[in-house]
């Protein structure tokens, strides 16, 4: 049996569902506030990181979304989610590695400072830092203090934007090659990389490849493709999407400004 933690709205979970989804699989699903309930000692046994996902086979815990990627690959392996061409698998991992190392941290970077900000404003001081405080990764807290403070002027917002433009450039160029990230068919590389790019439309920075034609013509088949349809779109609920559509600042043209300079 699979048992699935996860939230809707996050982008690591949104990862894990699209695998279950592509592969046919079903999880029981146990669906995470982050409002507390990671910290929940029962919860952290599994968790350490007071993250989501996290996924239960018959028991066996696995944690970090790209490591239950390929975990789900390998033990339920068809239909495959990894070439077969070793210069492909290489690919799969290099985009898995980017996102892991890079574009994740960046995709929160953007979100609170833009669209989840207002929540940690509306903290007082003490609160904010009590609930800052309680994160195991200290990096973290430094951004989401600092994007709380500054919005889009934060110098993280820097980095993030060029973070993001590296993967546009990689997924322009992959498109040049071929249909999907890796090859001729969806592999991990578009499991890991869909719910980063739906970020930045539902952040309103779609704009962001407006000049990168394989980007967008990717984007357009994965967006309409069943398993993000099922896995994102359909699943938001109005709490979902009332963080994105009652966001009082259009991050564009702050971003457009950072842009301008690599282009």
């Amino acid at each position: 049996m699979l048992e699935l933690y996860h939230i809707i709205n996050s982008a690591s979970s949104h990862k894990v569902r699209l695998a279950l989804q592509e592969k046919g699989l079903e999880a029981k699903e146990h669906l995470m506030t982050l409002s507390g309930d990671q910290f929940d000692p029962a919860y952290m046994k599994l968790n350490p990181n007071a993250a989501v996902p996290t996924l239960v086979h018959d028991g066996y815990v696995v944690v970090e979304s790209s490591v239950i990627l390929h975990y789900l690959d390998e033990v339920f392996p068809e239909p495959a989610l990894m070439p077969r061409d070793p210069k492909l698998r290489a690919k799969v991992r290099l985009y898995c590695k980017l996102i892991d190392e890079y574009v994740h941290s960046s995709c929160t970077i953007l979100s609170f400072a833009t669209c989840f900000r207002d929540r940690l404003l509306k903290l007082s001081d003490e609160e904010r830092e009590a609930e800052l405080a309680k994160t195991p990764i200290p990096k973290r807290a430094d951004y989401l203090r600092d994007t709380a403070a500054r919005g889009l002027e934060s110098p993280y917002v820097v980095e993030a934007v060029k973070h993001y433009e590296k993967l546009l450039s990689w997924i322009d160029e992959s498109a040049r090659a071929g249909a999907y990230l890796a090859g001729e068919a969806y592999s991990l590389a578009e499991a890991a990389v869909i719910p980063y790019i739906a970020r930045l439309e539902l952040l309103g920075l779609d704009k962001m490849w407006a000049n990168r034609p394989g980007v967008a013509a990717w984007w357009q088949r994965m967006r309409d493709r069943p398993s993000t349809e099922d896995t994102l779109w359909k699943r938001m609920t109005d709490g979902d999407w009332a963080p994105f559509k009652n966001a009082s600042i259009d991050p564009w043209p702050k971003v457009s400004t950072l842009l301008a300079p690599a282009r």
